[in-house]
């Protein structure tokens, strides 16, 4: 019975990650216009960071208190080993989040 538990909660976390996945891959799609774009950009700069070329995101992912940020490509958000990461990275820490990723 433990293992139909187990297996419902973890299913339950991949239909969430996925649907994570699916929100900020349209969020992504938003022109420069949205209002979601204007709130959160820095208005004393409009200019994307040198380091992230288009076609690519910013990802920082912290390990106690040391951050590191990576530079992905879009194409990596549909590719089947990088949800698969997501996934566990989700299942291990645990993803209750509505929304758009911060």
């Amino acid at each position: 019975m433990a293992k139909l538990s187990t297996n419902s909660k973890k299913n339950n976390g991949i239909v969430k990650l996925k649907t994570v996945v699916k929100k900020l891959q349209n969020s992504l799609l938003l022109g420069k216009n949205s209002s979601i774009y204007s709130e959160t950009r820095d208005s004393s700069s409009n200019q994307v960071p040198e380091d992230v070329k288009e076609g690519h995101l910013a990802v920082v992912a912290v390990d106690g208190d040391e951050p590191k940020r990576f530079i992905v490509p879009l194409n990596y958000l549909n590719h089947p080993t990088f949800l698969r990461l997501l996934e566990q990275a989700a299942e291990e820490y645990g993803f209750n989040r509505e929304g758009a990723i911060t």
